[in-house]
């Protein structure tokens, strides 16, 4: 079964500064129909302007992970992480027991625009931890890049959560197919352009809730970015 998530359907809150779709209930947002797929927590579309950004605020026993899409996202932590994330990076951080941290937009005259994502812990109490990693372009072009996974596998950022992040490229004659878990939930979301998701075509900022299904299939991609989410039931 798939059920698809138009863009338009999502919360927005616009405060100048910051311009944000919530995928699920956050904020001043709130919909009993989607607080959450499973372990997937948040999805925030955020924009931020120049010169601006969220200032130092406390997250607990929570998989938090940035995924820039153009600008660059400025990261200073109380682990005592100062980094810069550019688009192509993927930033894991795990509050744990608890962790400061802040973001910011410090390129003038250019909008930062990325994705917050929430995933539930299998794990709490534990020591926070911070980690971030490069993905090429190449190696999501017509394929399915896993960036997130709680062994860690192949490279990617390892989360403590039952559940695991790939990230893809598709255009023209591009495809993937990825095997899914009927027994689990598959959570796809286009961050932009058109893509087809087992026969039916999203747009961006559209979303795709599968489950009991055993075949991802992604073809006919025009300028697409996707994130696909394989989660706990």
């Amino acid at each position: 079964m798939m059920t698809l998530r138009p863009s338009g359907e999502r919360g927005y809150a616009d405060h100048g500064w910051l311009k944000s779709f919530h995928s699920f209930s956050f904020a001043g947002y709130h919909d009993p129909a989607h607080m959450g797929f499973g372990n997937l927590r948040v999805i925030n579309e955020d924009r931020v302007a120049a010169g601006r950004g969220f200032g130092t605020h406390s997250h607990q026993n929570m998989e938090i992970i940035s995924y820039v899409l153009s600008g660059e996202l400025a990261h200073k932590d109380s682990l005592g992480n100062v980094k810069g994330i550019p688009p192509g990076d993927v930033q894991r951080m795990s509050a744990g027991t608890g962790v400061q941290h802040s973001e910011f937009n410090h390129a003038e005259g250019q909008t930062t625009h990325f994705l917050q994502i929430w995933i539930e812990p299998n794990v709490t109490g534990i020591a926070p931890g911070y980690e971030q990693k490069t993905f090429a372009e190449l190696d999501k072009r017509g394929a399915l890049r896993l960036v997130a996974s709680p062994e860690g596998a192949q490279g990617s950022v390892l989360i403590h959560a039952d559940a695991r992040l790939h990230a893809g490229l598709f255009d023209g004659e591009e495809s993937a197919v990825l095997a899914l878990d009927p027994q689990r939930k598959a959570y796809v979301h286009l961050v932009r352009g058109q893509l087809e998701v087992n026969g039916q075509v999203l747009h961006a900022g559209d979303a795709a809730l599968l489950q009991a299904e055993d075949r991802l299939r992604l073809a006919k991609g025009q300028a697409a970015e996707v994130l696909v989410f394989d989660l706990a039931p």
